[in-house]
């Protein structure tokens, strides 16, 4: 078992202010494969203050200063990317095969995106005689989740670096081994000393502390709803800028006109990867009522093929889901499907067969479900599909908009510009159409309680930048 027992603070790995430790868990097997110290608000003031420090010269680096940076992290990057699969696999429970195609390689295609968009942005325009100018905020307090580690971990720093702040993150304590990894990276790769710090801890202690503390002057933080609003909570005493990526329940509409052998096994196969742990995922299938029973002997073959096992066995689709916690919550909300009347069609509650040990979960689908069924209204975050009837395309755009929750929307029809349609009037920050993949250069973000702000690309600059006007900058034209 490994220990880490240090946070890395102004350009070093460094003791903890105080004594409390926490076992890493692998939810695979159940044993403790870490153990990292838990950082109290002490450790808070030292990384903030570092952070503070650096801002003043990493504020006013060039941009081709930080264009080389970028470059420089990402060579690193790729060459530990083996290191960064494995440790995701082991912290989460992500099959070896999703940790090496997707998660880790999420960190190289946000950086990348970032380098990109640094290389074409506008810092400055001129209005008039005003030069309007982009600054960096200052020092950024991070908080991502353990669901796609690298992947949040990067869509936060990539900005924040290009930009020209300096951060505080803190990783989730339930997996924090690719945070750690990160850190080496960008130590490696010279990020100069007090631009990056980490702090290991939890919400309640670490989280609330860098919230409400004087010299953070933004928060960007990802996971669930309640969590979110915490923050906003705790960072309204310094009015700093709260940015938010949270939950999601959102609707895969299929229109009548779809072939629907391929796209009920697409929103099957999509809803069930990386174990339905996506705030993303399209958790809710909405299928035209006359194709219900269709649509459930196409779905009950499809996931007879979503194994779950072992994440490093070649078959598996499914891992574990993260956590004793996580598993008990879904093994709730799977018996209040069943108690509320939806039709179970595959999985339930228990472990799947053949399966004594670990956070598995059924891979599980139901069918007849009503929007109003709590399956349909609370975020499950594991792979839990509800199908549910509409009787037009109307009734289907009214279901999908029927949610506290705005993050994601999925819209299928053989008529591009029908579903071209249907997608701007669904209520959410993102839509894709017949099956389309997500862009790293495009925003992601959503409505509603699903968040403030947005992520990726360009647009995630934004969050990251204070908007300043020079009156009188340019002379007046004669």
């Amino acid at each position: 078992m490994s220990h880490h027992l240090e946070f890395y603070i102004n350009g070093q790995w460094v003791k903890p202010q105080g004594t409390q430790t926490l076992d890493v868990i692998n939810p695979a097997t159940e044993d403790a494969i870490a153990t990292i110290a838990l950082g109290n608000a002490a450790d808070v003031d030292l990384a903030v203050a570092a952070a503070r420090k650096a801002f003043e010269s990493y504020s006013q680096t060039t941009r081709e200063e930080r264009i080389a940076l970028l470059e420089r992290i990402l060579d690193v990057f790729k060459k530990r990317m083996g290191e960064v699969a494995e440790a995701i696999t082991a912290e989460m429970g992500a099959p070896d095969k999703l940790s090496q195609m997707a998660q880790a390689p999420s960190g190289v295609g946000h950086f990348a995106a970032a380098l990109h968009a640094l290389k074409n942005f506008e810092f400055e325009e001129q209005i008039g005689t005003t030069q309007v100018v982009k600054e960096p905020i200052g020092v950024c307090g991070l908080i991502t989740p353990w669901n796609w580690p690298m992947n949040q971990l990067t869509c936060k720093v990539a900005p924040a670096l290009a930009t020209g702040c300096t951060m505080v993150l803190k990783p989730s304590e339930v997996a924090p081994l690719s945070a750690l990894l990160l850190a080496e990276i960008l130590d490696e790769a010279g990020v100069p000393p007090g631009v990056f710090n980490l702090v290991n801890g939890d919400g309640p202690t670490v989280g609330a502390a860098m919230s409400a503390h004087p010299d953070i002057d933004m928060m960007s933080f990802t996971g669930s709803t309640g969590a979110g609003r915490q923050v906003m909570i705790n960072s309204a005493g310094t009015i700093k800028r709260v940015a938010l990526e949270l939950g999601g329940k959102s609707a895969n509409i299929l229109l009548d006109d779809v072939n629907f052998e391929k796209m009920v096994a697409h929103a099957v196969l999509t809803c069930m990867n990386n174990t339905g742990q996506s705030c993303n995922a399209p958790t809710r299938l909405l299928v035209p009522a006359n194709r219900m029973d269709d649509v459930a002997a196409i779905a009950s073959a499809v996931i007879t093929k979503v194994k779950a096992g072992d994440p490093k066995a070649p078959d598996t689709v499914n891992g574990p889901v993260v956590s004793k916690a996580q598993w008990l919550k879904i093994q709730d909300l799977i018996q209040k499907g069943i108690d509320e009347g939806a039709t179970l069609l595959a999985g339930g509650t228990g472990l799947p067969d053949g399966l004594s040990k670990g956070y598995y979960v059924k891979p599980t689908i139901f069918t007849h479900v009503t929007n109003e069924m709590t399956i349909a209204r609370e975020e499950i975050f594991g792979p839990v599909l509800s199908i549910i009837a509409y009787e037009d395309e109307d009734d289907a755009v009214r279901i999908a908009n029927d949610t506290v929750y705005g993050l994601s929307g999925y819209v299928s029809s053989a008529d591009l510009e029908r579903a071209r349609k249907v997608a701007r009037r669904i209520r959410t920050g993102m839509v894709h159409l017949n099956g389309a993949a997500l862009d790293n250069n495009a925003p992601f973000g959503g409505y509603k309680q699903s968040g403030i702000g947005r992520e990726w690309g360009h647009h995630g600059f934004e969050d990251f930048l204070e908007i300043k006007s020079i009156f009188g900058y340019h002379p007046k034209q004669a």
